[in-house]
């Protein structure tokens, strides 16, 4: 009799466990799609029967998850940290039977991406369209916005960040970096003259972003490392809108080399400052922690980490390579604040 209860109370406790991964899954389709009816259509069930299984999840935590209204969905704090576990734990499911079914050597779905735009277009969608030849049953969305993206609210699988990382949720694997060079124009030197030293840019109108770099620049002289606060009257959250007001002579810009290569080599733009050597910025493939990386996400992270040995730009010691690129962006014109 003994031994029945127990096959009895671990079935049930078997049953429970599904039934919560059940009810996780279906919140995280809710939180995705923010829409209680487009997960019903989805798992063919009825809107009311979504939400009834909603509350039930809700009632077994004893905390609300989502707020709703009649427009919208949002999370609660509780909920926002639910769904980042019950995220973590789909995907480590998910990955976990792609293993056991053999198919990680044949990776499918879709990899999100996320990445700075200039980088992006640069560097990142040449070496994608080489990346989807090799994993050809594979989609890959690839969004280029200068700011950063919340990963998990806005379910990408990884994003290219630049300089140090603050978000300790994060996992960031070093695949790059970037010499940074300080460059004007003819136009703005040859009416502000050129600094000789990195303290003269106090008197230069010094072009920063918005984000990703503070208005700290570092350079190093005989002493060490030397920062110094700049400012200027031009910021912008964009890398092109940056290297474009340098062209258009509003100021001093250290940016990315990168980014101004054929704007140095056609003298379009000139580099000053460069004896003082200003520090590399670390280029990461960040994504959300897991005990379980997703193959796809490790497959690209890999790829992307090869191809970019190649690039001396992106790694100073490797032999010069040349960049495929796509047509770039072209320049516009913009106008100083007086």
């Amino acid at each position: 009799m003994g031994n029945l209860e127990t096959i009895y109370s671990f079935k049930l406790y078997i049953g429970l466990i599904l039934d919560r991964f059940k009810l996780m899954n279906l919140f995280v389709r809710i939180v995705e799609t923010g829409s209680f009816s487009a997960v019903a259509r989805e798992l063919e069930m009825l809107q009311p029967s979504v939400s009834k299984h909603m509350n039930m999840l809700e009632q077994s935590l004893g905390v609300r998850l989502l707020n709703r209204t009649t427009r919208k969905l949002s999370l609660t704090e509780a909920g926002r940290q639910y769904f980042e576990r019950c995220h973590r734990i789909i995907d480590d499911v998910n990955e976990l039977e792609s293993e056991v079914l053999g198919l990680q050597n044949r990776p499918t779905g879709t990899l999100r991406i996320s990445s700075p735009v200039a980088f992006g277009q640069i560097y990142l969608l040449p070496l994608l369209l080489i990346f989807r030849k090799q994993f050809p049953d594979m989609g890959v969305e690839i969004s280029l916005d200068d700011r950063y993206a919340d990963l998990v609210q806005e379910g990408f699988d990884v994003a290219i960040r630049f300089g140090e990382l603050e978000d300790s949720q994060l996992v960031a694997r070093h695949i790059g970096s970037s010499a940074r060079v300080c460059v004007a124009s003819a136009d703005y030197l040859n009416k502000h003259g050129a600094p000789k030293n990195p303290r003269d840019l106090k008197a230069h109108n010094c072009i920063t972003y918005t984000h990703l770099f503070s208005s700290v620049w570092p350079f190093r002289d005989a002493n060490g490392l030397l920062s110094i606060k700049v400012s200027g009257d031009f910021r912008a959250n964009s890398g092109y809108t940056i290297r474009d007001a340098i062209l258009n002579g509003v100021g001093i810009g250290l940016v990315p080399a990168m980014l101004v290569r054929e704007e140095i080599e056609s003298g379009a733009l000139i580099t000053v400052l460069s004896e003082f050597s200003p520090d590399v910025i670390k280029i990461s493939a960040v994504y959300p922690s897991s005990r379980l990386i997703p193959r796809k996400v490790k497959l690209f992270v890999d790829f992307v980490k090869a191809e970019f040995l190649k690039i001396s730009l992106l790694h100073p010691q490797a032999p010069l390579r040349p960049v495929p690129r796509l047509r770039s962006k072209p320049a516009v014109v913009v106008e100083a604040k007086k």
